[in-house]
């Protein structure tokens, strides 16, 4: 068995509650909440010092191109880019990782969520190193960290017994899920729980060996997609049997039965960035104690969240407040509602709004497309290509389209043509022909799109080309 830590990334999840900066299409475990990285960067980031192999990361069809991209951004090549077939919670998650694993051997799993904030780093180092031994024995570690206060939006540990061959590690009493205030001020009085950190250490064969026991119904579905999985470009495709699978986590599939557990204490500060209480506290606080980001003003205001992603955001007189601007959408919201944030995203969905789920900006495998101003029977958009990418050969029945390049040469097919446009030149598209924008050059390529007419969302398009595998 190699001496190499296999890691999992878990990076699905949609993180409504931090709307609207997250969004279905570009959720949170891809933005910039804690820092000049991204959380599924800095998650990769704090494996550096780690014996570890090419990491698996788990994420959604429609996330498999920022995942891929933000990687190469800091260095990282995966091991496996798997994309769940529909989102189905951890432990399914974990099971595609776990049997792609197990076909070469049986790695010890370090198993990461993509959007934890955790400091200081080594101490996160030191808990991992102190479970390795115990994983490879066959343990399922658990981290659990040191409660600061009687929180009730973690799930808790309760320790048991210490074991005799490790400092710091003792059997799991019982896991608990997220507490009432008083149960939480009781745990916290005791000293005998800590906070549930979702990371764990344990082996391939073991994790599946326990599913097997415990939830056989998603072990035989996950089984079964990645029975004869397919390769598309650069991500691994399970199969579509995934979605059979009982949606549930792995606390309560696997953790809450297993005797195989163990716990590792740790002080090491741990906080799931899943609100944004959580992404105020995670960052540095002026002498009001306000976390400000871009282009903020604040008159008279403390212990307030303020982002400013488009404009300028002005705060008087606020307190306890969460003010949160991007190009298409404002949240106001008191901090100690924060957790209710996601009964927007629902309210948007049931009135079929798209605020929910895609931003003014769309990131795209070739570069991006920001949404200007759309009327009745317009829309505006900012197309930037990447260097040498280009979109799909393509067609729209129901629109047609103006480009203006601003920026860049580029190079467009339209019907039979191909012609190359400079800045200050521009081309018209008719509907019903094919046509595709590339950029030739070694600069970004810039171009303000202009589509008319009756019908101008992303489902009239059909793509004859493409070299992202995603034709029509």
């Amino acid at each position: 068995m190699s001496d190499q830590i296999l890691p999992v990334i878990l990076a699905g999840g949609a993180g409504t509650r931090l709307w609207p900066l997250s969004r279905e299409l570009y959720p949170k475990q891809f933005l910039r909440l804690a820092g000049d990285e991204t959380m599924l960067q800095l998650a990769l980031g704090r494996l550096r010092a780690l014996p570890t192999a090419p990491p698996i990361l788990v994420c959604n069809n429609d996330h498999r191109f920022v995942a891929a991209e933000q990687c190469r951004q800091v260095g990282v090549s995966p091991g496996a880019i798997l994309l769940e077939p529909r989102a189905r919670n951890t432990a399914p998650a974990l099971a595609l990782a776990a049997l792609h694993a197990a076909a070469d051997g049986d790695p010890v799993l370090l198993v990461l969520p993509a959007d934890s904030h955790i400091a200081p780093v080594a101490a996160f180092h030191a808990a991992v190193r102190t479970g390795l031994p115990l994983a490879r024995e066959g343990a399922i570690v658990v981290f659990g960290t040191t409660p600061a206060a009687a929180e009730t939006g973690f799930g808790y540990i309760r320790v048991g017994k210490a074991r005799p061959d490790a400092d710091g590690v003792a059997e799991v009493a019982a896991f608990v899920e997220k507490p009432s205030r008083k149960l939480a001020e009781e745990f916290l009085a005791s000293g005998r729980y800590r906070w549930n950190s979702g990371m764990f250490l344990l082996r391939a064969g073991v994790f599946l060996d326990e599913l097997r026991a415990w939830r056989p119904e998603i072990h035989a579905a996950c089984a079964a997609a990645m029975a004869a999985p397919r390769k598309d470009l650069d991500f691994i495709r399970p199969g579509d049997a995934f979605a059979r699978s009982p949606a549930e986590s792995i606390d309560y599939s696997v953790m809450e039965h297993t005797r195989r557990a163990v716990v590792v204490s740790t002080d090491m500060r741990f906080v799931d960035v899943g609100s944004w209480r959580a992404v105020a506290d995670v960052n540095a606080k002026d002498a009001d104690g306000n976390s400000v980001s871009g282009d903020v003003i604040a008159v008279g205001t403390t212990d307030t969240h303020l982002a400013a992603s488009d404009r300028l955001v002005a705060a008087v007189g606020l307190r306890g407040m969460v003010v949160v601007e991007t190009g298409d959408a404002v949240l106001v919201a008191a901090k100690d509602r924060v957790q209710d944030v996601k009964q927007v995203a629902e309210r948007l969905r049931a009135l079929g709004r798209d605020e929910h789920r895609a931003h003014a900006t769309a990131y795209r495998p070739w570069g991006r497309a920001e949404t200007f101003k759309k009327g009745d029977g317009f829309l505006v958009k900012r197309i930037a290509v990447a260097p040498g990418e280009s979109l799909s050969l393509q067609l729209h029945r129901h629109r047609a389209e103006h480009w203006v390049v601003v920026r860049g040469e580029a190079e467009v097919r339209c019907g039979e043509r191909v012609f190359r446009l400079a800045a200050n030149e521009s081309t018209h598209i008719p509907a019903g022909v094919r046509h595709r924008l590339a950029n030739p050059g070694r600069q970004p390529l810039e171009v303000i799109e202009v589509q008319v007419g009756e019908h101008l969302s992303e489902d009239d398009i059909v793509r004859f080309a493409d070299r992202y595998g995603r034709e029509s």
